[in-house]
């Protein structure tokens, strides 16, 4: 089965909340209103500023920002600063260290394509397209018409109330 880990999930909620924010944000400010454990994410905010993903800025006032807007964040940038390549099987991740059996093995190269086009598919999603939107504001009872019960009425005392 294909997952991202947890640590790549919560990145994606951290870009997605600094981008709502003015200014630097904290640590501790950005587990506040995302409710991920801080220390979860300070490993988060410093596994995306060594890949260039926020900023830092050290001091009194110091924090992390976006380096991009979200719409510059691919979801495989993310998943590759979170998780290193994004890779199916050892034979396609790049690293050179393959498998034991690499050699002799009938599937060799057979899944770089497969590789490929995941990556293709996570590189043509941005943060942007990720964000959640909140809904437009809708009322669950409309006001009754003329001749409709009010909401709160059951129908046999409406039915009693008309018939007065």
């Amino acid at each position: 089965m294909l997952r991202l880990s947890k640590l790549t999930d919560y990145a994606v909620v951290v870009l997605v909340r600094l981008s709502g924010m003015d200014g630097v944000q904290t640590s501790p400010g950005l587990a506040a209103t995302t409710g991920i454990p801080e220390p979860t994410v300070a490993k988060v905010l410093k596994a995306l500023a060594a890949s260039d993903l926020v900023a830092s800025q050290r001091g009194a006032r110091g924090g992390y920002r976006l380096n991009r807007a979200l719409s510059e964040i691919p979801i495989a940038d993310v998943i590759a600063a979170i998780d290193g390549p994004i890779a199916l099987t050892a034979c396609v991740e790049g690293t050179g260290m393959g498998c034991e059996s690499q050699g002799q093995c009938p599937m060799r190269g057979r899944w770089d394509p497969v590789n490929e086009a995941i990556h293709k598919a996570l590189s043509a999603i941005t943060l942007a397209d990720m964000q959640v939107t909140l809904p437009p504001v809708f009322h669950l009872f409309d006001p009754p018409l003329p001749d409709q019960p009010p909401p709160n009425q059951p129908p046999q005392a409406a039915l009693s109330a008309a018939a007065e």
